[in-house]
C-alpha cells in the first residue's frame, strides 16, 4: 500500500469516526433535551391543574387519573385528547376538559376548563397561544383577571345568548383592543360546557369508583364517550 493510499484511508476512517462520535452526541443531546422539554411540560400542566383543583380538593395524581377522550368539534379538538379526573375517595369531584379556541387573532388559544359534577365552571386556565402582547395575551390569569370571570357559570345560570362578549349582545367583557381573542375564548368556554352537559354520564360513571372486582386498576380509562 503506498503513502497516498494510506493517506487517504486514514483520512476515511477519521471522517467516519469523527460522524460516528458526531451522531452519538447528537442523538444523546437530543434525548436529554427531549426528557427536559417532558419534565417542563408535565410540570407547567400540574401547576395550571392544581391552580384549578387545589390539592385539598382531590386525594388522586391528576396527571395520571385520565380519561381518553375522541375528536370533538365541541372542545375544539382535532384528535384524542384526555381529561384529567379530581377525585375524592375514588369519586369524581371534577372533570378538567382540553378546550381549543381555533379561531384567535393570532391562531388557536389552548386552554384546559374544570367543572364540577353539577356543570358549574371552577376555572378556566390559557396553556398556550399567540395574541398580540398587551392585548389578546391579556387571557393569561397572570396578565389581568379576565379569564375569572368564568368561574362559577354554568349552562343553568347563563343564558344561551348571554355565552358572547357585551359587543355582540352577551355578558362577557372583552379586552380593551381586542375583541376577536375573548370572543374566541368565551365561545369555546360555552362548547366544554355543552360537552360536558352532553357527555356528563359517561364523564362521571367512567371515572366514578367501580364495585366490580374484576376491573381493571389502570389510572387510565378507555374512551368510551362518543
Amino acid at each position: 500500500m503506498n503513502t497516498i493510499t494510506q493517506s487517504v484511508l486514514r483520512s476515511a476512517i477519521g471522517l467516519g469516526l469523527f460522524a460516528i462520535i458526531t451522531a452519538g452526541l447528537i442523538a444523546a443531546t437530543k434525548m436529554l433535551t427531549r426528557d427536559e422539554i417532558d419534565y417542563q411540560i408535565r410540570k407547567a400542566q400540574s401547576k395550571a391543574l392544581l391552580e384549578l383543583v387545589p390539592e385539598n380538593e382531590h386525594d388522586n395524581d391528576l396527571l395520571a387519573d385520565t380519561l381518553e377522550l375522541p375528536q370533538s368539534d365541541l372542545l375544539g379538538t382535532q384528535t384524542s385528547t384526555v381529561a384529567y379526573l379530581a377525585k375524592k375517595q375514588n369519586n369524581v369531584e371534577a372533570v378538567i376538559l382540553p378546550t381549543i379556541a381555533p379561531d384567535g387573532y393570532s391562531g388557536t388559544i389552548e386552554m384546559i376548563t374544570a367543572i364540577e359534577r353539577d356543570g358549574t365552571l371552577k376555572g378556566v386556565r390559557v396553556l398556550k397561544h399567540k395574541e398580540t402582547p398587551g392585548l389578546g395575551d391579556k387571557i393569561e390569569v397572570r396578565k389581568s383577571d379576565w379569564i375569572l370571570a368564568f368561574t362559577g357559570k354554568s349552562l343553568d345560570n347563563t343564558s344561551e345568548t348571554s355565552w358572547k362578549v357585551r359587543k355582540d349582545g352577551g355578558e362577557f367583557d372583552q379586552l380593551t383592543g381586542a375583541t376577536i381573542t375573548p370572543r374566541a375564548v368565551v365561545k369555546a368556554v360555552h362548547g366544554s360546557l355543552r360537552y360536558f352537559h352532553q357527555n356528563k354520564a359517561q364523564l362521571l360513571l367512567t371515572g366514578d369508583k367501580t364495585d366490580d372486582k374484576q376491573a381493571s386498576t389502570t389510572n387510565t380509562h378507555p374512551a368510551t364517550i362518543q
